[in-house]
């Protein structure tokens, strides 16, 4: 029996309500999943929702293998007697965030869990409780032990009842700085993405070339308006075919997704963050899920933030949430 791991994120977030309203409406379950965060945030949703405890609390999380399919929770000691008020950023909602990432990773390592589903948290109250790592992603990268240049940020969107076209879309940078980003856009890392992606599609039974944006505007006009293509993507495209993948590019940002959308690329790498997320989240905001290529276990997220405005008001969509549970799914079904 599988088991997959579920982190509550910034407990002063959206977490908590997203978790209780997916499983209050899920039925039985026929897997197990371990729910690690504080145990209040949840009961504050119940409460709420005017709705019984749906999990069941574990003193240490290796107690779940005795278990049957259903959900469970486990609160590290250190989150014990911490408040977290609801619907702000605090430091409490980072240590809580960082905490329980911690002890997923722990579970990861063990064997106790497959695959691992990140609620939201937020980075600044990360780094403020002692966490130094701008996000999810870093943090898993470091701590699993592959090194944050080697893994790839991906998000797709994923509705298991629609099988028109998605947008996929892998960075070949993340986080930085919008000024830092030519000098990180390297063959190595074009390449290290390609062969990531590859074979993330391949996985999801896909097919046809991936799709290479530009860096520059109209992907440098052969040379006129920037050289990155012709120094450094053009030369990692080439590689890339010479061991077997299927690559195009590079393309003119402003016009690869456009295609994409209707099918023609099953995946793109875009070169920078807003270059890759804006057109994916303009088609699929509620449905979008980020994906941590490279990991030796498969992690999926929601594509949102915190959403603290929208923390008890039942207004924020669970759509992502579902998307990126159904994707862990998927994906830890292949790893098995």
């Amino acid at each position: 029996m599988r088991t997959l791991c579920i982190t509550l994120g910034d407990p002063c977030g959206l977490g908590p309500e997203l978790v209780t309203r997916h499983f209050l409406d899920a039925g039985e379950p026929s897997d197990r999943f371990l729910l690690i965060g504080p145990a209040p945030a949840l009961d504050r949703e119940l409460a709420r929702l005017g709705a019984a405890r749906f999990f069941t609390p574990l003193d240490s999380p290796d107690r779940i293998t005795d278990k049957g399919p259903g959900v469970y929770l486990y609160q590290p000691s250190e989150l014990d007697d911490v408040c977290f008020p609801p619907g702000a950023p605090c430091r409490e909602g980072g240590l809580s965030a960082g905490v329980s990432l911690d002890a997923a990773i722990d579970v990861l390592k063990s064997g106790l869990a497959q695959g691992l589903l990140t609620c939201p948290l937020n980075k600044a109250m990360l780094n403020a409780a002692g966490f130094d790592f701008p996000g999810h992603t870093e943090f898993l990268a470091e701590k699993l032990g592959v090194g944050r240049d080697n893994v790839c940020m991906h998000l797709c969107g994923h509705d298991p009842d629609d099988p028109s076209p998605k947008l996929r879309v892998s960075l070949a940078t993340t986080h930085p700085r919008l000024r830092d980003v030519p000098a990180l856009v390297t063959r190595e890392r074009i390449l290290h993405c390609l062969r990531l992606t590859a074979d993330f599609i391949q996985r999801l039974g896909l097919e046809g070339p991936i799709g290479v944006c530009g860096l520059n505007p109209h992907a440098g006009e052969s040379g006129r308006i920037g050289d990155e293509e012709i120094t450094t993507i053009i030369p990692a495209l080439e590689q890339a075919r010479a061991e077997g993948i299927d690559g195009a590019g590079p393309i003119p940002g402003d016009t690869i997704f456009h295609f994409a959308a209707k099918g023609q690329y099953p995946a793109v790498l875009a070169m920078y963050h807003d270059q890759g997320l804006a057109p994916l989240k303009l088609l699929h905001f509620s449905r979008a899920v980020n994906v941590t290529l490279g990991l030796p276990y498969p992690r999926t997220s929601p594509d949102h933030g915190t959403g603290y405005d929208l923390v008890g008001t039942g207004e924020a969509s669970i759509d992502s949430f579902r998307a990126a549970l159904d994707m862990l799914r998927k994906l830890v079904g292949e790893a098995e």
